[in-house]
């Protein structure tokens, strides 16, 4: 069986490919999971994703994927918090994760749900309505932070989490595919 699945976005009749995900470390496929620092693509400085995670069930950390296939007013394919709310996507800065880190948990991106790791980015200071283009998608931003309503088991470990925050969330309003090293892009 390949590694991906072709998806036609109903609209625009365009094929993308839809990825497994990446196996863990001691899964015995020796393939294992990128640290949040790991750029897989060349290119210039800037703002990049770092990873793409999805979850099959709410409440569980997200596992890294080698790409993401997002639908407009839906989210990210496969994953349970996709759906025709305002936080079809959250996102996540991998600065954010290492400040986390910093106070001794062993974290990696998808460990605080958010759908995709950022770096370069000051995510928290970009306004609610702000477009840009991710990989071949366009998001606009919808939330910055979320009310905590229960304590996660980050918050147990380290007595704090930076995704109530420093997350955000989106709304996809261009479909497309997202990979760890695709740019990030201000829409004017």
């Amino acid at each position: 069986m390949p590694p991906w699945r072709e998806i036609i976005f109903p609209r625009t009749g365009k094929i993308v490919c839809t990825a497994v995900p990446v196996p863990r470390p001691g899964s015995g496929t020796g393939v294992g999971r990128r640290s949040v620092g790991d750029r897989s693509k060349e290119g210039g400085s800037g703002a990049r994703v770092v990873a793409v995670c999805v979850s099959r069930r709410k409440g569980e950390r997200k596992k890294p994927v080698p790409y993401v296939a997002l639908f407009a007013d839906h989210g990210v394919h496969g994953d349970a918090h996709a759906g025709d709310g305002h936080r079809q996507v959250s996102l996540l800065a991998a600065e954010s994760i290492e400040k986390m880190r910093q106070k001794g948990l062993s974290v990696s991106a998808g460990d605080f749900a958010e759908n995709v790791t950022t770096e370069g980015i000051l995510l928290t200071e970009l306004p609610v309505g702000a477009r840009f283009r991710i990989g071949e998608a366009v998001l606009v931003v919808t939330q910055i932070g979320k009310e905590c309503h229960t304590r996660c088991a980050i918050y147990h470990q380290a007595g704090d989490c930076v995704m109530p925050r420093e997350g955000i969330f989106a709304r996809v309003v261009e479909p497309g595919k997202v990979a760890p090293g695709d740019a990030i892009v201000r829409i004017p």
